[in-house]
């Protein structure tokens, strides 16, 4: 069968539904992503947790992908309908050997793919281009097939956001939080599930915008990283009064916040926000950030007695990098977060509790907090398109 070559992004899988990816296609691929999990854990009978997105394509590609699994024997622990960050957090949480999620994050609609990590001794490892993609990649070319193996179960699990944000309110010692004001847009996708499980156990005054489920995104495409997609969130922390706004993207993995003057707070200045309060509890603590727009997180934890490690930008670079230097914490520019007590992995619950525990104890607005940690100014993303990037990749 041949299939697009192009579907192996950089730290996913994922193309066009149902031109690129489709039911048919699909079988292989998760054939070869099974076959590198088999080889990774020496193990034949792979244990994993398998979740998915609201994405109008998700349901038929889901059932792919168990219908697969089961039929290689592999013993499936399906946490359902659920935000990549908490994929990731169950796979530690539940002591799986891997994952895989049906996902294509922000992506427009049309849009469909896989999210794929396996936990070793030091935390998860997100399986991107440069930590085992390219082998998938070489399989699924050569058309690797795996015998059909009995033996194959699957166990629904119930809770894990709940064990999420409890597992979020450890982290920062069960803090006691005030009620704030908070105006959330998730653009219709899986930022939802997390903040909705944030509600029953942090006090908040949610104001809640586009929170119904819908892979079609009516509104606007879940991705924050455009501004255009911020606009309707800051409009209403200012008519609100609100202390914050909170913008995750499609799949819940980026979080982009709004202060309470209606503007967006850079990532860095998130970071340093939150590298204060943890180098407080866990002094000399190892910070890992990407390598744009460092200075601020550099100055930051300096100040504050805890070690910077630098890393390559993408999250497979950052979980690889934090695991190796025992990180207890690692921001990216592009608004991943991520934390030691998830595997590694990004955790917007962690990020919302711990910026509350600080708003709360320090009893200041927003942009006052981002303000203290500025110690940069960053020019932001800024992207050229070329007709000869291929002639300049080869050369």
């Amino acid at each position: 069968m041949q299939i697009d070559p192009s579907i192996f992004k950089s730290y996913d899988i994922r193309g066009i539904y149902p031109t690129q990816i489709n039911e048919e296609n699909f079988g292989p691929v998760v054939t070869a992503i099974y076959a590198f999990f088999q080889k990774k854990t020496g193990k034949e009978q792979v244990t994993l947790v398998i979740g998915t997105d609201m994405r109008i394509s998700s349901p038929a590609l889901y059932k792919v992908t168990i219908d697969t699994l089961l039929s290689l024997g592999a013993n499936l622990v399906n946490v359902g309908l659920v935000s990549t960050p908490t994929f990731y957090f169950a796979i530690t949480h539940y002591e799986c050997d891997a994952g895989i999620q049906v996902t294509a994050s922000h992506n427009p609609k049309e849009w469909n793919g896989l999210k794929f990590a396996i936990k070793q001794a030091n935390g998860i490892l997100k399986i991107g281009k440069p930590t085992g993609r390219e082998d998938i990649k070489q399989m699924v070319a050569e058309g690797v097939t795996l015998p059909k193996k009995e033996g194959g179960a699957i166990q629904k699990i119930e809770g894990v956001y709940d064990e999420e944000v409890s597992n979020g309110l450890e982290l920062w010692k069960h803090p006691q939080i005030k009620t704030f004001k908070i105006v959330a847009d998730p653009a219709n996708a899986m930022g939802i599930t997390y903040i909705n499980a944030l509600e029953k156990k942090v006090p908040m005054d949610l104001v809640r915008m586009n929170f119904e489920l819908d892979g079609n995104f009516p509104v606007h495409q879940p991705d924050p990283m455009q501004p255009k997609n911020l606009v309707d969130l800051q409009k209403r922390v200012l008519e609100e009064k609100a202390d914050l706004g909170l913008a995750p993207d499609g799949d819940g993995d980026r979080l982009f916040i709004i202060d309470e003057k209606g503007e967006v707070v850079p990532p860095p200045q998130i970071i340093g926000i939150l590298s204060k309060e943890l180098l407080r509890q866990y002094p000399g603590a190892t910070i890992v950030v990407d390598q744009k727009y460092y200075f601020t997180a550099k100055k930051i934890v300096e100040e504050n007695g805890g070690k910077l490690e630098l890393s390559p930008t993408g999250h497979a670079f950052i979980t690889a990098r934090m695991g190796e230097v025992n990180a207890i914490f690692a921001g990216e520019a592009s608004a991943h977060y991520y934390f030691k007590v998830t595997g590694n992995a990004e955790s917007q619950v962690c990020t919302i509790i711990g910026l509350l525990k600080v708003l709360t104890e320090e009893n200041k607005p927003l942009s006052v907090l981002a303000a203290e940690c500025r110690r940069s100014y960053e020019s932001g993303e800024i992207n050229f398109e070329v007709t000869n990037a291929q002639e300049i990749f080869d050369a």
